[in-house]
């Protein structure tokens, strides 16, 4: 694991907290065919945007279980860091608890295929991108770090880098929580998909270095032991990531302040790919 400059962190964020930004704030409607429905999402473009002809990377930023495509826009953090890093960021709106699956149980819940396929095509389309898993990151908070793990892990293609804040990333120490079981089925009934929807039993799918991968989660934080867990399996398998703990909850405290640590670290990971091209 890096070790983070924690000097240069804090200095960021005290120049970020008192600083405007520039940035365009977009609501679109994009369609999914796998769920037959229009979604919303914001999408955040730099201030330099329109000023030039070059395309930008995207942070595809997740919600958690309780909210919706909008959290992110209420808040100046994503302005800036679209206007600090120079990149697009989009939040799209992942459901009422779908926790970013396919369901197995109801067709009108496929935010796999949706986030992986049908958003980013739309974006690409619509937006002036790097289309390609080099100007990808996808991240988020809570049910959305569990998603933004999982849905890299499983399209690697798609996205090259990705975080996870206070993220649920292993589902089966919470049976009855969150609506998992409307998506996946009872535990106790289907208990080979709660294997197989677990972050933390999806690192088959990784080989050293095919991600960049960046963990966060505060210590009085009940997720807190499901992210040590997947930080230590993690390392005995190899992957190098960078996982950060500190005193925090589980609560807005805490991400907005995590989000700008991992801003820095797609900012790096852009760096070392498109923007050396």
């Amino acid at each position: 694991m890096k070790r983070i400059n924690l000097f240069f962190l804090f200095s960021f964020l005290l120049t970020t907290c008192s600083t405007a930004f520039g940035a365009k704030i977009d609501t679109v409607f994009t369609h999914s065919n796998a769920m037959n429905k229009s979604i919303k999402a914001v999408v955040i473009v730099p201030d330099t945007y329109s000023q030039t002809d070059h395309p930008y990377p995207v942070l595809y930023l997740l919600h958690g279980y309780s909210g919706s495509y909008a959290d992110w826009g209420r808040s100046p953090e994503a302005g800036l860091i679209a206007d600090t890093h120079q990149m697009m960021v989009v939040c799209p709106d992942g459901g009422f608890g779908s926790w970013y699956f396919d369901s197995p149980v109801d067709s009108t819940f496929r935010y796999e295929t949706y986030i992986s396929k049908e958003l980013v095509e739309w974006i690409d389309k619509n937006y002036r991108t790097h289309p390609t898993r080099e100007g990808r990151a996808i991240t988020g908070l809570s049910m959305g770090g569990h998603g933004a793990l999982y849905l890299a892990f499983r399209h690697q293609d798609v996205f090259g880098a990705c975080g996870s804040m206070s993220g649920g990333v292993d589902i089966r120490p919470f049976p009855q929580n969150w609506d998992i079981a409307k998506r996946l089925g009872a535990q106790r009934e289907f208990p080979r998909r709660w294997e197989e929807n677990s972050v933390i039993n999806q690192l088959h799918l990784l080989t050293p270095n095919s991600l960049k991968i960046i963990i966060d989660c505060g210590t009085e934080d009940f997720f807190y032991e499901v992210n040590k867990k997947l930080h230590e399996k993690l390392l005995y398998q190899n992957i190098p990531h960078d996982f950060i703990s500190r005193p925090g909850q589980h609560d807005w405290n805490y991400w907005r302040n995590a989000i700008k640590f991992q801003a820095l670290f797609f900012d790096e990971y852009f760096n070392s790919t498109i923007r050396q091209k």
